[in-house]
């Protein structure tokens, strides 16, 4: 869901700080803006009346020259809550904050100067890291589709946990393809989105889509891009990837930095998954299944549900993705059995194994807050402790 564009009042309507609010929307003026004043996050104009009609808040007004502005703010201290639901929605949310002190300001113009506000970061559904804002039990991807020379690719990635994934992908398979990676948002150039064939798909996709110009999934600027970023001379040592599967990885990383406004989060080495390598089960097989969710959306009474004894965030996790992946190589498969037989058949060692899973905490989320500056002393504290565990861990298993 996108904002409503505004109208910018002339400047001269305009009192000094509206002047700096209308400044910083015309740069994102397809997303709410949490503009902040003290404790509070403001938002003006029709991202007022948007907001407030979402979040069943009271719409005030702000008087500027004479006018009256429509005017609703949510608390700094708890704003969270309010992020959460206007993103379930499916608005995007520009945070804006102060980037320098009252003192700062004052030396900077005077007695009257505004202190300098600017956008730190852009909250959409695909690129949530907070704790309050996911579901700890499921991977929250942000997916790209991209096309080069008539073949198709498909990069995912989550930004709360670092994993990093690309596959190539036909026509017959894409719409499966998506519905098993299932990203809190997809990008897709404009170009693509204009195929008559895939016009269904993407309307059945339009609250998680964002498109992107076409410029952007440049394949060779892609692969350059990640090249850089992993600090390799190729990237054939990570799997050999067609040009569509480079281009779909380039925008997400291009999206990343313009959404977190130049920060990273730690991300793993891109993997591949082969073509044919998981059954590709088309959306309404899978939701008749019921595999993760019921048809009536739920958790409770899936396959899921009925089988998840995890006892950590990044178990659960991983349990969601192979039912939502069943492997078909028999090799692999048997595998995976070995692996279940063995804690089957090793009582002891199974519950010992989980006596020490349980004082483990999520640093998989943990590392991501912390490499986007957005982590504390309690993350810290959780990598500290259950690289203890991990230790411990190893020496029970070995």
């Amino acid at each position: 869901m996108t904002n409503t564009a505004l109208k910018t009042p002339a400047p001269a309507q305009l009192t000094p700080m509206m002047a700096q609010y209308m400044e910083v929307k015309e740069q994102h003026p397809d997303c709410l803006l949490f503009y902040r004043m003290g404790d509070f996050y403001e938002l003006f104009f029709e991202d007022a009346i948007q907001a407030s009609a979402a979040l069943d808040i009271t719409l005030t007004k702000r008087s500027s020259k004479g006018d009256d502005v429509p005017m609703c703010g949510v608390p700094w201290h708890s704003h969270e809550s309010y992020l959460a639901r206007l993103i379930r929605q499916g608005f995007k949310v520009a945070i804006c904050e102060q980037i320098e002190t009252p003192e700062e300001a004052k030396q900077r113009g005077g007695y009257k100067a505004l202190v300098r506000r600017d956008v730190v970061r852009v909250v959409t559904q695909g690129t949530l890291t907070e704790d309050t804002l996911l579901d700890s039990s499921a991977n929250n991807y942000l997916a790209a589709l991209a096309e080069v020379g008539g073949a198709l690719g498909v990069a995912w990635l989550d930004l709360s946990t670092g994993d990093f994934m690309l596959q190539p992908v036909t026509n017959h398979d894409l719409a499966a393809t998506l519905e098993r990676i299932h990203a809190g948002e997809i990008l897709a150039s404009d170009k693509t989105t204009q195929r008559p064939e895939l016009f269904d798909m993407f309307a059945d996709l339009k609250n998680r889509l964002t498109v992107q110009p076409q410029a952007r999934f440049d394949s060779d600027n892609a692969r350059k891009r990640l090249e850089a970023l992993f600090g390799v001379a190729t990237l054939e040592s990570f799997g050999g990837f067609s040009r569509a599967e480079i281009a779909a990885a380039g925008v997400l990383i291009d999206y990343v930095e313009l959404t977190q406004k130049g920060k990273l989060p730690r991300l793993a080495a891109p993997r591949q998954l082969p073509a044919g390598a998981v059954m590709e089960i088309d959306a309404a097989t899978r939701r008749n299944l019921e595999l993760a969710i019921t048809m009536s959306g739920e958790r409770n009474g899936s396959l899921l549900h009925c089988i998840d004894r995890t006892i950590t965030a990044a178990g659960a996790r991983l349990l969601t993705r192979h039912i939502a992946m069943p492997l078909t190589d028999p090799a692999a498969i048997n595998n995976r059995l070995d692996a279940v037989a063995f804690f089957k058949d090793s009582a002891n060692l199974r519950d010992d194994t989980r006596d020490i899973l349980k004082q483990c905490a999520d640093i998989e989320r943990c590392l991501a807050r912390l490499s986007l500056d957005r982590g504390g002393p309690r993350d810290m504290a959780a990598v500290r402790d259950t690289l203890k565990q991990a230790a411990t861990l190893f020496r029970l298993l070995n």
